[in-house]
């Protein structure tokens, strides 16, 4: 209790720091002579990639109109701090990273030679102009007896439809780290949900992508999440364009000018997130980039991070007019065994990393629904064809994975459909004669609005899998591993959100250890 309070303390100390949105000079001296205009800081400061001797600290550089026309697009040295202690007394590492404009100003420093489970203080220095304090942790030693690990799991934060205070939850709470499963920014807008305003058209290029997270950034109960703890990082299909799959997109626009502006929203993503490994040089336009991963919290868990979006099969029997996912009913497609959520190299990878995981909990955060949601048609039933349900040999596959190598404490982590889900995963989907072999939570959105619950019963009566529901509030989900279990908390608040005060527990829900299925608690 006393270091859960003392977390607690740290990470206030940090959403304070966050919410300012200029320091003041300390007392060293500026590292060069030229006084900013602005502040260059202004789109925060964040960490990610945790391991137990390393972490990637990130920030970008805004540059005015007056300090850009002073400095020009030359190389900027940034001066990186990483302190043992919250009054910033016990500098640990000091660095200088180089960026230019080719990289849109950003500074990616990959930490080494830390220390495990160590809270970590750090900021950022150019000129006479200092960044906020973000605050960081790195995981526990590989061999370590882990006793818990807490996950804020969340995504879909569409910025005009409602106000962040999911985040700013999220920055008060005591955690080793927050997954981030898809959908960060939004290209697209809905004006019949607006709150507040894009700025800027639907973004295609590099430019344009910059404008729209450098507008996502400037958000202070974003910043605060960012500053208050690590970040493990995955996309959906927002952060390029609605339904996209690998190559293609919902507009049939041919493949080799898709990739450019795959290319630059990858880019972009690299540019504004505490990620280690940016876009493939040597991929065709540079539009490949390798972001799914593994993370392991001494023995208690692993952790894989994977990429549903990059390497997957077009969505099956598509509208010829208008492609992504849609209902479809007798699409022969769907059993084609070549399909695949994953793409082959990244399915084999994840079969034999999980296969070979003797770690108590296997976490697979991934950015959609595995469970089924088809409804019943006039013909058999109708199936949405963006989501694991419009991939069902590649969910197949997987789950045969767990059985095969006699796997128990299987729980996937997703979000994607704007609900709040707890499920059951069977070898044969909603069949209670076929065994229950994994749990799944979905997160509900931070921001983006749900189905409507007409819809949704249906769907729920239809699919006894779905032990629960709900997409009628906003959030997050709050994720609780131990020894013996994994609990979701699902952290709500109405819609839209911001237009309540607080937040609060929709439901509750465990998996116990050897015993696959969600139990409500």
């Amino acid at each position: 209790m006393q270091r859960r309070a003392f977390n607690q303390h740290l990470q206030r100390s940090a959403l304070a720091l966050a919410l300012s949105p200029w320091m003041t000079a300390m007392a060293e001296p500026a590292v060069r002579a030229y006084t900013w205009r602005v502040q260059p800081f202004a789109l925060g400061v964040a960490s990610g990639r945790p391991r137990a001797d390393s972490m990637v600290l990130w920030t970008r550089l805004l540059l005015s109109q007056e300090d850009r026309a002073a400095l020009g697009d030359g190389t900027l040295r940034v001066q990186v701090e990483l302190f043992a202690d919250a009054g910033l007394k016990r500098r640990v590492q000091h660095a200088e990273v180089l960026t230019d404009a080719s990289r849109g100003h950003s500074v990616h420093l990959h930490a080494q030679h830390l220390q495990p489970a160590t809270d970590y203080w750090y900021r950022f220095r150019q000129g006479d102009a200092l960044s906020a304090v973000g605050h960081t942790r790195t995981a526990p030693a590989l061999h370590a007896d882990v006793r818990q690990l807490r996950i804020a799991l969340a995504s879909c934060q569409h910025y005009e439809q409602g106000q962040y205070v999911a985040h700013q939850d999220i920055a008060q709470q005591s955690l080793d780290l927050v997954l981030f499963v898809g959908d960060y920014i939004y290209e697209s807008s809905n004006p019949q949900y607006a709150l507040r305003k894009h700025s800027g058209p639907e973004p295609k290029t590099l430019p344009q992508y910059r404008e729209r997270y450098e507008q996502y950034k400037r958000d202070p109960m974003l910043q605060a999440a960012h500053a208050a703890h690590p970040w493990v990082l995955m996309w959906d299909d927002h952060e390029v364009v609605n339904d996209y799959a690998n190559d293609q997109d919902r507009n049939y626009t041919d493949p080799q000018q898709f990739l450019l502006r795959r290319a630059a929203a990858y880019q972009a993503y690299f540019e504004h997130q505490p990620v280690l490994l940016g876009p493939d040089a040597n991929s065709p336009q540079a539009a490949s980039m390798r972001l799914y991963d593994q993370l392991s919290w001494g023995q208690l868990a692993d952790l894989w991070t994977l990429d549903c979006r990059q390497y997957r099969s077009p969505q099956a029997c598509r509208d010829p007019v208008r492609g992504g996912g849609r209902m479809v009913t007798q699409c022969e497609a769907l059993d084609d065994p070549q399909r695949s959520m994953l793409g082959a190299a990244q399915e084999r990878w994840l079969s034999q990393t999980l296969s070979a995981s003797k770690r108590t909990w296997k976490l697979l955060g991934q950015a959609t629904l595995i469970a089924p949601t088809s409804i019943p048609a006039p013909v058999g039933r109708a199936t949405y064809t963006d989501a694991w349900d419009g991939y069902p040999q590649a969910r197949q596959r997987l789950l045969q994975t767990v059985v095969d190598a006699r796997l128990q404490n299987v729980v996937t982590l997703g979000g994607d459909v704007h609900m709040n889900v707890a499920s059951n995963l069977r070898l044969v989907p909603n069949d209670p004669l076929s065994p229950i072999v994994a749990s799944e939570f979905v997160t509900t959105s931070i921001t983006s609005r749900g189905m409507g619950d007409n819809v949704l019963a249906v769907i729920k009566a239809n699919n006894p899998d779905l032990v629960h529901a709900r997409a009628d509030e906003r959030g997050y989900s709050l994720i609780t591993v131990t020894p013996q279990s994994v609990r979701c908390d699902f952290r709500t608040t109405a819609f839209p959100a911001g237009s309540e005060a607080g937040m609060k527990t929709q439901a509750s829900f465990v998996v116990h250890k050897d015993k696959a299925g969600v139990q409500s608690v």
